[in-house]
């Protein structure tokens, strides 16, 4: 069920603001990102017209809002296709395609990982919520590969402890603009939100969250390099941003600039992850092939 209908007037002292920023600062019940939703979905109206979530306010005018029904409190079963790396009574690990997001969320309700999950595993651990079952970790929409799930709440402390205490090894394949001159190399710069287009991260402030991430040259091509990378922490868009902050955008990542490749996915792969089983203490290596897709685009280079 949604909400009734909001009206607001902008008051004068909040001239140069984003309609959005206002729209979060008033109405501090709903994300950010539900409210950039509704103004894209023109659910929002700026003196009865429709406007753009980077909107600047003058002060004075007259916002509308139309609320949409919230989503579901908890993932629902979807009969979707799972590919299964490995499964024992803690942990499933699933190939995860591109495309494919893990949880629901702004904008995104079906279709999810956890709706494929849900139906084929039912209970799963709870200490994500009842939107995120299982889900300990998450790789990015259009990346694909090893994503490993919980199947009870001990497994699923004891995963988060893990990469929490950085034990947990993540090895990705990644293909790059450009050709890198040394063999090895490593990124430790903190990244934050892109304080200009809200949908990125950068590494190019002083500011934000240590990350740190490794590479070594697997391939080089005539205008590109094929690197294993390996990841200290877990920061959202991590390896996109470090290696586009070294002038070596990976490639088809439109969001950081590079030109649109032959997939319609950027060229980003979660190969291999290695962890401690929550029961044993044994450490499990699972590895995801890569897809057949990412095999096409090099051998077309």
């Amino acid at each position: 069920m949604a909400d009734s209908p909001i009206s607001l007037t902008v008051p004068v002292e909040r001239a140069g603001w984003r309609l959005d920023q206002f729209l979060h600062n008033s109405l501090p019940t709903y994300s950010r990102a539900r409210l950039q939703d509704w103004i894209r979905a023109e659910r929002v109206l700026l003196d009865e017209i429709p406007a753009k979530p980077s909107h600047i306010l003058h002060g004075g005018e007259r916002i509308h809002l139309t609320p949409a029904p919230l989503a579901p409190l908890n993932a629902t079963a979807e009969d979707i296709p799972l590919e299964i790396l490995y499964e024992d009574d803690d942990v499933v690990a699933v190939n995860k395609p591109a495309g494919m997001v893990v949880h629901a969320g702004a904008g995104a309700h079906s279709g999810t990982l956890t709706n494929a999950l849900v139906h084929r595993f039912g209970a799963l651990s709870t200490v994500g919520g009842g939107l995120r079952p299982g889900i300990v970790h998450r790789i990015d929409r259009y990346t694909s590969g090893v994503l490993l799930v919980a199947r009870n709440d001990t497994a699923h402390l004891s995963l988060a402890h893990q990469f929490a205490s950085r034990t947990v090894e993540k090895t990705y394949i990644a293909l790059v603009h450009g050709v890198l001159k040394a063999d090895t190399g490593r990124i430790v710069k903190p990244i934050t939100r892109d304080p200009i287009h809200r949908t990125r991260m950068t590494a190019r402030l002083d500011t934000g969250r240590t990350a740190l991430t490794d590479y070594k040259v697997l391939r080089r091509f005539d205008t590109f390099t094929l690197l294993e990378v390996h990841i200290g922490t877990g920061r959202t868009h991590q390896i996109r941003v470090h290696l586009a902050s070294i002038g070596h955008v990976v490639a088809g990542d439109k969001l950081y600039g590079a030109p649109p490749g032959p997939a319609d996915r950027f060229f980003l792969h979660a190969a291999r992850i290695n962890f401690e089983s929550p029961s044993t203490g044994e450490r499990i290596t699972i590895e995801a092939p890569l897809p057949g897709e990412l095999d096409q685009w090099l051998a077309a280079l």
